[in-house]
């Protein structure tokens, strides 16, 4: 069968299953159907595009500037700044709790041991505080962050909807208990984006992050030396590939290699290339390839680069909308994003 076909047939079958490709556009989420008929989705209507257009109409401009600098500094800070989004968006929403620095917070969780990027947000958010004090929410600051550090290591732009409150609450245990780790069967995957509005195409295409990035040994070491307590590595790495990550990983379980083993520092496709070559790093992203009921995105998003950059922007607009508190009642505006307001 032709890609092209494949194309088609992929893109039929998410048609029939409400799962539709998206192209994220300044107006909002566009869902393009097979009929030709493009349909809105996106933000709730408690949040919008001009949210601080009066009240913080700096606030853009503050966060795109900070992000670019930060990121000149140290490059590997745009893929730690869109995992913190999205452990901050997998444990009770995109509510900044992820940002809470105290003894039991998600930040202490085993979970979340190699977050990176906190500076960052404070630096942003003590910024935004002298132009806009008490307006801007750290959650609608972590999610334009996220979208910004995109940006700038090549990837596609989206708009973001803003008027996300603040959370107040933040359990370790919780974390731990939630958020993936890279070790989990695609069902339990499906499953987890589920209950969050997230379907399968959004997981696929949200992996594809990984397109940047790093883990460390100790997450992968598993397939490595002792697959399933084999005490074999995993047969479905790719040999040389195989060969390349034991000889980095001996140089201990904190070593970093890169999650895409081709072209780490590029905002692209080869994610999904690598794994339809048994080279994707954890067990989570060569599983993709391995399940059937994902395999078909894998081949679509693999051979259509441009497919990949547009649903993921789209993917990432529904990511940062998961679970928002919006109410007054629901949430606050934090002045320091590490502490909940005296």
């Amino acid at each position: 069968m032709k890609i092209e076909k494949w194309v088609i047939a992929v893109l039929l079958f998410l048609n029939l299953k409400g799962m539709m490709f998206s192209v994220a556009t300044k107006d909002g989420t566009l869902t393009h159907s097979l009929r030709g008929t493009p349909e809105v989705f996106g933000a709730p209507d408690s949040l919008s595009f001009t949210y601080y257009l009066k009240t913080c109409p700096e606030l853009e401009g503050i966060i795109h500037r900070k992000v670019n600098a930060w990121i000149q500094k140290d490059f590997t800070l745009a893929a730690a700044l869109i995992r913190l989004h999205f452990h901050d968006c997998a444990v009770r929403g995109c509510d900044a709790s992820i940002l809470l620095n105290h003894a039991t917070s998600e930040r202490s969780a085993e979970a979340s041991k190699t977050l990176r990027g906190f500076q960052v947000i404070d630096d942003i958010k003590a910024e935004i505080e002298k132009n806009c004090p008490k307006i801007v929410s750290c959650a609608d600051v972590l999610t334009a962050v996220a979208r910004d550090a995109t940006v700038a290591i090549g990837g596609p732009f989206w708009e973001v909807p803003f008027g996300r409150k603040d959370g107040r609450i933040s359990i370790a245990k919780e974390a731990d208990k939630i958020v993936p780790i890279g070790r989990e069967n695609i069902t339990s995957l499906i499953n987890f984006f589920d209950a969050r509005g997230l379907n399968m195409l959004d997981l696929v295409v949200l992996s594809g992050s990984h397109t940047i990035g790093r883990s460390t040994c100790y997450s992968i070491n598993h397939r490595l030396f002792n697959f399933n307590g084999t005490g074999k590595p995993d047969p479905s790495i790719n040999i040389k590939y195989l060969k390349y990550l034991k000889r980095k990983c001996k140089m201990g379980n904190d070593y970093l290699v890169d999650l895409d083993a081709t072209t780490p520092k590029i905002f692209d496709a080869n994610y999904y290339t690598n794994i339809e070559k048994n080279m994707g790093l954890l067990t989570t992203d060569q599983q993709l390839y391995s399940d059937a009921r994902t395999a078909p995105l894998v081949a679509v998003l693999a051979s259509q680069p441009g497919v990949f950059a547009s649903q993921f922007a789209a993917s990432m607009v529904k990511l940062g909308n998961v679970q928002v508190l919006t109410g007054k009642a629901q949430g606050e505006i934090r002045i320091n994003c590490s502490t909940v307001n005296p």
